[in-house]
């Protein structure tokens, strides 16, 4: 397949649209080239693994390992993260939430899969990879309390603790907010309730000194924050309308 020169600068959602998954994945091989190469297999074998327990999900209107992608790239190229532990969890920060089973293997038993699906990673990429991967892990909820409180609760106490679950989470925050504007159906409106209450926890986040990111790159963050913001006032504040 043939990609333009350009695609090393081209808007993530362009890529999605013009190429879709071929052309993010010829992307990410672009970004990756800069890393020396024990980090570029360990990247290379985090796609791989993501790639293998995502292989039939989907999200909306595309495969869920463009939404992977992309949480890892806008790092490597907004975010100038440099960090490989970081990226490689970026990718995987979903394998224990949809996949525990695959992950924790034959041998794991008991209702909760979780632990053994983290010792995994943990064998695989490092103990620091699956500490990050915890981090951004949404906990089981309790079917007494309302479910979008229950999980803004938990972004808030597990980002507090680690400054780089923070960089992983805002990617995958950016992805789903900014990204609101790029999906059909009803889920727009419901994601929309249950993200726009996060924009002011993830701005005061990315503004706390201990996150670890540049000047710039917080400023960039706080654009698209803000325009997240603004999609979701569009979706949600829409007069009603009378037939």
């Amino acid at each position: 397949m043939d990609f333009p020169p350009y695609l090393g600068s081209m808007p993530m959602h362009a890529i999605t649209e013009i190429h879709g998954e071929p052309g993010l994945l010829e992307r990410f091989r672009l970004e990756i080239r800069s890393f020396d190469e024990t980090a570029q297999e360990r990247l290379t074998a985090a796609l791989d693994l993501a790639a293998e327990l995502h292989r039939d999900d989907r999200r909306v209107r595309e495969p869920y390992l463009n939404h992977l992608l992309r949480v890892a790239i806008r790092m490597m190229h907004h975010y100038q993260v440099r960090d490989v532990d970081v990226i490689v969890a970026g990718l995987l920060h979903d394998t224990v939430e949809d996949h525990p089973a695959e992950l924790a293997g034959d041998d794991a038993t008991g209702d909760d899969l979780t632990p053994a699906a983290l010792a995994t990673l943990a064998a695989r990429f490092g103990p620091r990879v699956a500490r990050l991967v915890a981090a951004v892990t949404n906990p089981r909820y309790d079917p007494t309390r309302d479910r979008d409180e229950q999980y803004r609760e938990h972004v808030a106490a597990s980002l507090d603790r680690d400054p780089w679950a923070r960089v992983i989470k805002v990617s995958d925050f950016t992805d789903n907010g900014v990204g609101v504007i790029h999906t059909v159906g009803p889920k727009v409106e419901s994601s929309a309730r249950k993200y726009r209450p996060l924009v002011p926890v993830y701005r005061e986040l990315v503004m706390r000194p201990d996150t670890p990111l540049s000047a710039e790159v917080k400023a960039h963050i706080l654009g698209q924050l803000d325009l997240a913001e603004e999609r979701f006032s569009a979706i949600l504040d829409q007069p009603a309308h009378h037939h």
